[in-house]
């Protein structure tokens, strides 16, 4: 029986060993997320990008942050959604639960504005990620006034620069057509698809 390949990916991941001087970076990965990233592999052809990305990574993920790292996931899942990056929705979807969000927090997150599991300051935050990750940008003076309401000044600096990471990560892994990992894709398959969610171009190659 004649078997069939998977679709090829714009630009194909290199191995987790062609770069040694990367290992510290991959390493800070598999601790955060359980794997290294696709997206890293095929970054490594310049491992300046990875060590700075990995950096400003660190930064924004800090467990010393003033924002619940959890939720920040939700929010970078939202602002995913909002720039159609179907392989960072489903990255975002298993980091919160990595994080420790429950299944049916995450199941919820798209009916935030009337589910009982967010807080009055956790559905402001959604909506601004909402407006912030849109093109053009949606956030206008009344949703910044509400969000200090809610949230401190370091609060939204935090927020703000989870939405502007997953920017820059909607835009790599969109344009490139990243391959989704196994983990990611068994949480989109459960979590998202429910909601219309597909890998498309994020389908990892293989045989079937």
């Amino acid at each position: 029986m004649e078997q069939k390949l998977g679709p090829s990916p714009r630009l194909a991941p290199l191995p987790i060993d062609h770069r040694p001087d990367l290992k510290e970076s991959f390493e800070r990965s598999v601790k955060n997320l359980g794997f290294v990233p696709n997206s890293m592999l095929i970054m490594q052809r310049k491992p300046r990008l990875v060590k700075a990305y990995g950096e400003l990574s660190a930064a924004v993920w800090d467990p010393s942050g003033e924002v619940d790292r959890g939720f920040k996931r939700l929010v970078s899942h939202v602002a995913s959604r909002a720039a159609g990056c179907r392989y960072c929705m489903a990255h975002t979807a298993g980091g919160a639960l990595h994080l420790g969000v429950e299944e049916q927090k995450l199941a919820a997150v798209w009916e935030f504005r009337t589910s009982p599991l967010f807080t009055e300051a956790e559905r402001t935050a959604l909506d601004f990620a909402l407006a912030a990750a849109s093109v053009p940008n949606g956030v206008t003076d009344e949703m910044f006034q509400e969000m200090r309401r809610h949230w401190s000044e370091g609060q939204i600096v935090e927020i703000v620069a989870v939405i502007a990471l997953f920017g820059f990560l909607n835009r790599w892994n969109d344009t490139l057509g990243t391959p989704l990992e196994d983990e990611p894709m068994r949480v989109g398959e459960k979590f998202l698809a429910p909601h219309g969610w597909t890998a498309g171009k994020h389908q990892p190659p293989q045989e079937r």
